[in-house]
């Protein structure tokens, strides 16, 4: 009989879903983006979510996918290689009745090379340590961004503002940056 993969559970903070609770796999490297930093980000964006499209690159749990959707995104994809998460993404997205969040069971830069779609809001929060944040932003094609746009970065602490900068692609600024614990996050927009 295999083992039961208990389930760990985020708050959606704001909008249409607000107090709303995602579940999801406790896997190891599973880390969504706390509460306090999601509120924070959406305060940035909330001139620029309403009627956005949003891309979720490392979905994850979810939480920054829904909560853009549950601020009045348009369209949010969130891609997930993992099948097990990917699977409970698309059981929290028919709970939700998430029409406007489509789950992609992909790996993140195999998506980022074959997909035609433009975005507005990119959402990065890769694994860390591991170089993905590096590679998304590499592997990036100028086009599938829309010509105001926004891309969010989540780090661990030690990839401070000045390498971040150096790692973004051409046209774009950090806008904001913050940091809490051992995690930084900041915001880029295309100039």
């Amino acid at each position: 009989m295999p083992a039961r993969t208990s389930l760990n559970q985020v708050r959606i903070v704001g909008g249409q879903w607000r107090g709303r609770k995602l579940s999801f796999p406790d896997l190891p490297g599973l880390r969504p983006t706390p509460d306090r930093v999601r509120e924070t980000l959406f305060n940035w964006l909330a001139p620029v979510i309403a009627g956005s499209r949003c891309l979720d690159l490392f979905a994850g749990s979810g939480a920054l996918g829904f909560e853009a959707a549950s601020r009045g995104a348009a369209e949010v994809v969130l891609v997930e290689r993992d099948p097990a998460i990917a699977k409970s993404l698309r059981e929290q997205a028919q709970l939700l009745r998430a029409e406007t969040v489509e789950i992609m069971q992909a790996d993140a830069l195999q998506y980022l090379q074959g997909t035609p779609r433009k975005f507005d809001i990119l959402l990065l929060d890769p694994p860390f340590e591991k170089g993905l944040l590096e590679s998304a932003l590499a592997a990036l094609a100028p086009d599938q961004l829309a010509s105001v746009s926004w891309i969010y970065l989540e780090a661990e602490r030690a990839l401070g503002s000045e390498q971040l900068s150096a790692l973004l692609p051409e046209g774009f600024e950090l806008y904001r940056s913050k940091a809490t614990g051992q995690v930084g996050y900041h915001l880029a927009r295309r100039l």
